[in-house]
This record gives structure tokens, sequence and C-alpha cells, in this order.
């Protein structure tokens, strides 16, 4: 898959997207997510992809029924330090590959390195892996009564403890009241 990947990748590298994702599904089906740096991928970009896969899967003689491309959406995933960099600020869910208190999923601000050193963090020694954080307010249980705000809490991590992450952003669907 990391080749089927790389070559995805390689393959769209002149039509000014990104690769956020390559995956196999059932019945023969492939499906590429893209995006824009500016978060701005348009239906034009997924044919000019799939126009240029549809060629380079044909040379390449890879075994596919149909292929599928498209915009990863509000949920986007994250997988690269690039991906946290960018999205630093931002609301996003990571699950850690192994418990942390008892729990795995946490939601929460992303903060990147440079803000976390900013703050009195440590600094990882060269060649170490960046040390991002995750603000997490946990609302304090009151007896009886509805919760109410707790204290931010800042949770740190490296890429390598991250099982998936992904944005989490806060949707409003009231509108506008009458």
């Amino acid at each position: 898959m990391a080749d089927l990947y790389a070559l995805v990748e390689q393959s769209v590298a002149g039509l000014g997207v990104e690769v956020v994702d390559v995956e196999r599904a059932g019945k023969g089906l492939l499906r590429v997510t893209i995006d824009r740096e500016d978060g701005g991928a348009r239906i034009e970009d997924c044919e000019a992809v799939s126009r240029q896969l549809s060629r380079v899967f044909e040379v390449e003689n890879l075994d596919y029924t149909r292929l599928e491309v498209g915009t990863p959406g509000t949920d986007r995933p994250l997988r690269r330090e690039s991906d946290f960099r960018r999205f630093a600020g931002e609301r996003v869910e990571i699950k850690l590959r192994e418990a942390l208190a008892g729990r795995k999923v946490y939601a929460g601000i992303l903060r990147a390195p440079e803000d976390l050193a900013e703050e009195g963090a440590p600094a990882p020694a060269e060649g170490d892996a960046p040390v991002f954080g995750i603000e997490i307010d946990e609302p304090k249980a009151t007896k009886g009564k509805k919760a109410t705000q707790g204290e931010t809490q800042v949770l740190n991590f490296t890429l390598d403890e991250i099982e998936r992450a992904k944005l989490d952003p806060v949707l409003d669907f009231k509108g506008r009241k009458r």
C-alpha cells in the first residue's frame, strides 16, 4: 500500500494537489482523497487527478475496478507532520495507540511544537520527534448540577503515539432564529 501511495503522490505532483489518503476498498474500488494547500480542492482538480491516475494505472497494469477521487471533507484525517503543523490551532480528535489515564480518544485544540516551546515546555533534542499538544477542556462535574467549565489541560504527544487523528470541527446547524 505504501508503494501505491507513493505512486499516486508522484503521479499527481505536477497538478498542484496533495494526496491525503489512498484506500483500497471492497469490490475493486480504489479511493484517492486529495486536497489543496488552501483547502480548496475543486471538482476540476478531482477530474484532472482521475484522468492522470487512470493513464498511470493502465501503464503500471494496476488491478482495480473503479477509481474514486474526492476531497476529505470537514473531518479531514491528519497523517503527516506537515498536516499537524498546518492545522495547529484547529479543533482535532486524536486516538492514542496506548491508553493514558484510562482513555485513548481526546478532542481539543491542536498545538504546534513552537506554541508549546513559547509556554516553557522543554524543546526536543535535535533528531528527536517533534512534540505536539492538544488543549483539552475537561468539564468539572458537580454533584446534582450541570458540568461547568474546568481547567485547561495540555496533553503532549509525538506522531508515533497516534493511532489516528482527524479534524473535529464544531458545526452549528441551528441557523438564525426568526
